[in-house]
C-alpha cells in the first residue's frame, strides 16, 4: 500500500523536538537525514549526533492526514526554525530488492569477488563471497570496507589467525577464510552483527572456522592479522587493548578513518606499529602495518 512521507528540514536543536512529535502522532517511523551533506565525527555512546540542518523523515499509513500534522507543526514550532515543509506519497515495494538493483558483484585485487546471491562470479585463481544486505553493515560498497577487502585481497592469508574486531556483517572474517586464513574470531557489540556473520559464514560455509563474541565474551588472544574497520574515536580510546591481540611481527589494518583523523590515529599506535603508507579512497583512510619485535 502506498504511504505518507513528511520531510521537515529544521536545525539540529528542534529536529529531536519534531521527531518526538511525530512519534506521538502516530508515525511508523521517523529517520534523521543530512540536509546539507555534512560530515559528522563518530558521537560518544549513547549520544545521538544530528547535522546543523537535519531533515526528519517521518512515515505514516494512508489513514494519516498530512495537512493536519502540518498545521500542528506549524502550530506548535516557529515558523524561523521550519526551513521547509514536503509531502509525498510513496508506493509500497519490497525495500531489500530495490536496494540490491544497486547492489552489484565488486573485484577486489584480482582475487576476490563480493557477490549477492545469484549473482556469484565463478574465475580461475579467485575466490567468491556471497553477502546480501541485511542486519549489520558491510556489503564492501563504502570506501572503509572495499579498502580492507582490497588489502586482504592483496596478501598471502594461508594458515594465518585473524582477529575482525567490530565484525559488522562478518565479510572482512568470511572473506579472509575464504582467502585462505585458518581461522577468524567476529567480534562485535552488537548482537545482531554476531547474528548476521554467523548467517553469512554458513552462507559461504565457513561457520567451522569462524567464532563469534561480544568483547565481554572474548577471552584475549593473539592473531597474526588484526583488522578493526570501525571509527576514529575507538581505534584511538582501544588502541592498548587492539594492539596486544597482534603477534609480534604480526599486521594490524585499522580502517573508518577519514582523512584528517590519520594523524591521531597513527599516534595512538606509532610506539608498537611500524605503519606502511596510508591508502585513501575517496574521505577515507586505512592504515595498515606491522606490530614491531
Amino acid at each position: 500500500m502506498p504511504w505518507h512521507q513528511i520531510t521537515v528540514t529544521t536545525n539540529e536543536q528542534l529536529a529531536p523536538q519534531l521527531a518526538d512529535f511525530f512519534d506521538s502522532q502516530g508515525a511508523v517511523s521517523v529517520t534523521y537525514m543530512d540536509a546539507e551533506d555534512e560530515p559528522v565525527y563518530e558521537p560518544a555512546i549513547g549520544e545521538t549526533k544530528i547535522w546543523t540542518h537535519t531533515q526528519v523523515i517521518a512515515l505514516y499509513e494512508l489513514d494519516a492526514d498530512p495537512e493536519t500534522l502540518k498545521t500542528q507543526v506549524y502550530g506548535l514550532y516557529p515558523h524561523q526554525d521550519l526551513l521547509a515543509w514536503d509531502y509525498q506519497a510513496i508506493e509500497d515495494q519490497a525495500w531489500e530488492r530495490a536496494w540490491m538493483e544497486f547492489y552489484q558483484p565488486m573485484k577486489f585485487a584480482d582475487k576476490l569477488w563480493v557477490c549477492p546471491t545469484g549473482q556469484e562470479q565463478i574465475e580461475p585463481d579467485t575466490v567468491c563471497l556471497t553477502l546480501d544486505p541485511g542486519l549489520a553493515f558491510g556489503t564492501g560498497t563504502h570506501p572503509t570496507t572495499a579498502l580492507c577487502l582490497e588489502w586482504l585481497a592483496s596478501q598471502d592469508l594461508h594458515g594465518k589467525t585473524v582477529i575482525d574486531y567490530g565484525c559488522g556483517s562478518g565479510i572482512l572474517a568470511i572473506a579472509a577464510l575464504l582467502l585462505g586464513a585458518k581461522t577468524a574470531h567476529a567480534i562485535d557489540i552488537d548482537p545482531q552483527a554476531l547474528t548476521a556473520t554467523q548467517d553469512n559464514a554458513i552462507k559461504n560455509n565457513v561457520l567451522d572456522k569462524i567464532s563469534c563474541y561480544l568483547p565481554e565474551q572474548f577471552q584475549p588472544q593473539q592473531a597474526d592479522v588484526v583488522l578493526a574497520n570501525i571509527l576514529a574515536k575507538p581505534l584511538i580510546e582501544l588502541s592498548p587493548a587492539i594492539t596486544a591481540l597482534v603477534v609480534a611481527n604480526g599486521q594490524l589494518v585499522l580502517s573508518g578513518i577519514l582523512a584528517e583523523q590519520t594523524d591521531a590515529v597513527m599516534a595512538a599506535y606509532q610506539q608498537h606499529i611500524e605503519f606502511d603508507p596510508p591508502r585513501q579512497q575517496e574521505d577515507w583512510m586505512r592504515l595498515s602495518g606491522r606490530r614491531k619485535t
